[in-house]
């Protein structure tokens, strides 16, 4: 997706030598840090004199364009205008690129991964979709021969972001995961060859005489779980080893050495393991419809959408195989059907009550997939994402399959999804369509309820709010004075003696340093902790009236990686003056040959007419040391 700093960062990889002379980057709480193969090749007076650009320094080996508050953004232009996510460091060890990881429960940890490597096609996925749809309705009404040309090229169209989701996904989950995306898609490649295709007739038994076994579909073809963990594991596994390998051989090597191991603990591990949940779930199944065919349907209607997801429905499609071979029908099946009415009913009503202009533009196509029964657009681009949705279609669906199963409708054929599917409870036998009928009603329920649950209950999500300056009249300062108060008790040294560029020439802000006395850095004004830096030397905050206060702990601290560090509020917190944000141990930092100086900035020094500092040489915590008119 564009930013508004590509321009920016497209000026700033041209002049620090290109995307070739960049060895590493990363970045701290104010500026990019870049590792350079020839620091000569750098032209640091044009990124001097960039708009956007603070000033540049080169210290320690590292060459840092010094950008202010929005580095974060400008860090990840530079990452995806330059393709540079193989070299990017995450600060912190943060995958995301900067700042503290949001801490999410296992489900929504899941729900954020899967719809995060679905989000990047899914206008192509919804296209798909419709493609499909229409071509089975146009062979069900007589209108296109279904074993012709145009029917046999169109399906091929429409099937393939299905067939090879594999693929698909190998590249956007490179993405989600910092992997190089050549890596994601060759993997997902190797899951579809036809060797390993079922029906192929080519041994697939074994990788070094260690068994393989397939998952219970027979191969991966439109599987999502095992493409996402094989490349998860790949990022993992390349960051952990990348650094050993020489220089002069990492363009191969590394490919090399991720995809041979990831694909053989693919087939190996992942293909096994999700057959073995699948004949535990078919075992499972088994005994709960033995004991209630309600109980079977509410369960099956429930968490049937969570099956597909994880590829585990096979466990239940072969014993409705096996059940209308040996006796001509099936009611295990039955309980699914509401799933996609239910979805699609759901994406009607969040159509109808969404005031998000992207989301409502995903809808259409979702509806019209959806009837068709090819509910991966609504599920993966809307219901799943807003996590509520999701688990309200479950229910209603559940609810479905219960009710169809207590009435004693049953599958005669396996026939198609959506409206599609209702040819399968048409008793040929005894001429009877009752068990249609009963289908039709159940699914027109199901579309009613869903609409209407999420026009009563959803919610858009409050829009993200953007920290904005008060303006001042123009020509004046802005109204009232403002106090910021000393964070640490210490000697108060001018801005001037900080041993930092970025700092003593006042280009980031206007403000002061103190030399702590101890190790306790407490809030200097009511407001927000718009951002604390993952190794916790480095916390910014937006005060209620609008002072924006950088305070930067020791000079190059960022190189502990957070030794001696620990913060006591997270990013996004409301904070009290003197309530205490972080300890540091200063002989620690010391030891290590860092010093501990500490700036305390105001970034937005210009929406102020001025910023006095106090005359006290030394201060204790919540003195008052700066006065801001």
């Amino acid at each position: 997706m564009a930013s508004k700093y590509d321009g920016l960062a497209r000026i700033i990889i041209q002049n620090v030598g290109g995307k070739s002379n960049i060895a590493s980057l990363t970045h701290c709480i104010t500026r990019l840090r870049f590792k350079l193969k020839d620091e000569s090749k750098a032209n640091t007076d044009v990124l001097k004199e960039t708009d956007g650009v603070v000033t540049v320094i080169q210290s320690g080996g590292q060459y840092m364009v010094v950008i202010g508050n929005h580095v974060p953004q400008v860090y990840d232009a530079v990452v995806s205008v330059g393709h540079l996510e193989s070299i990017a460091e995450a600060p912190g060890d943060d995958a995301e690129g900067g700042g503290p990881k949001e801490k999410m429960n296992p489900f929504n940890a899941f729900v954020s991964i899967v719809t995060g490597v679905f989000t990047p096609f899914l206008g192509v996925f919804c296209a798909c979709g419709i493609i499909k749809g229409f071509l089975a309705l146009f062979v069900a009404l007589g209108v296109l021969d279904g074993a012709g040309g145009t029917y046999n090229i169109l399906y091929s169209l429409g099937d393939a972001a299905f067939y090879f989701l594999p693929v698909i996904l190998g590249y956007t989950a490179a993405k989600r995961f910092k992997l190089p995306e050549m890596e994601g898609l060759i993997i997902g490649c190797a899951m579809l060859y036809p060797y390993v295709l079922s029906g192929s007739g080519m041994d697939i038994s074994n990788i070094f005489h260690i068994p393989v076994i397939m998952p219970a579909a027979g191969d991966y073809t439109s599987s999502v779980i095992p493409i996402i963990c094989a490349v998860a594991f790949a990022a993992w596994f390349e960051r952990l080893y990348k650094k050993f390998i020489p220089d002069t051989i990492k363009m191969f090597a590394i490919p090399l050495i991720t995809c041979i191991v990831t694909i053989c603990l693919t087939f190996w591990i992942i293909g096994p393991v999700t057959s073995l949940l699948s004949d535990g779930l078919s075992a499972v199944f088994t005994a709960i419809n033995n004991f209630s065919p309600i109980l079977m349907g509410l369960v099956v209607g429930a968490l049937w959408q969570a099956l597909v997801m994880f590829g585990l429905h096979w466990a239940l499609i072969p014993l409705a195989m096996v059940n209308m071979q040996t006796i001509g029908y099936d009611a295990i099946l039955v309980g699914m059907f509401g799933t996609t009415f239910a979805q699609t009913g759901a994406v009607i009503g969040i159509w109808l009550k969404t005031k998000d202009k992207k989301l409502k533009s995903l809808c259409p196509a979702a509806v019209i997939s959806g009837i068709a029964g090819v509910t991966e657009p609504a599920i993966y681009g809307i219901t799943l994402p807003k996590k509520m949705p999701f688990i309200r279609t479950c229910a209603i669906s559940g609810v479905a399959g219960a009710v169809l199963c207590a009435l004693g409708v049953k599958s005669y054929t396996m026939a198609g999804l959506g409206v599609f599917g209702y040819t399968a409870y048409i008793n040929t036998a005894e001429n009877s369509m009752n068990g249609m009928i009963l289908a039709v009603v159940v699914s027109i329920f199901c579309v009613i309820a869903g609409a209407i649950c999420e026009f009563l209950f959803y919610k858009d999500a409050p829009a993200k709010k953007t920290e904005t300056k008060a303006a001042a009249p123009a020509g004046a300062a802005a109204a009232g004075k403002k106090s910021v108060l000393a964070p640490m008790s210490g000697e108060v040294k001018a801005l001037s003696e900080v041993e930092d560029e970025a700092f003593s020439s006042g280009a980031l802000g206007q403000g002061l340093a103190i030399l702590p006395s101890e190790g306790r850095l407490y809030a200097p004004v009511d407001g927000t902790v718009s951002t604390f830096f993952p190794t916790g030397h480095a916390i910014g905050l937006l005060s209620d009236d609008g002072v924006e206060v950088l305070i930067h702990v020791g000079m190059d601290t960022v190189k502990l990686e957070g030794k001696g560090f620990t913060p006591k509020v997270a990013q996004g917190a409301k904070v009290k003056r003197g309530d205490l944000l972080l300890e540091f141990d200063i002989p620690k930092i010391k030891a290590a040959g860092y010093s501990v100086l500490t700036p305390i900035i105001i970034t937005n020094t210009d929406d102020y007419s001025d910023i006095v500092s106090t005359d006290a040489a030394k201060v204790s915590h919540g003195d008052s040391v700066i006065t801001i008119r």
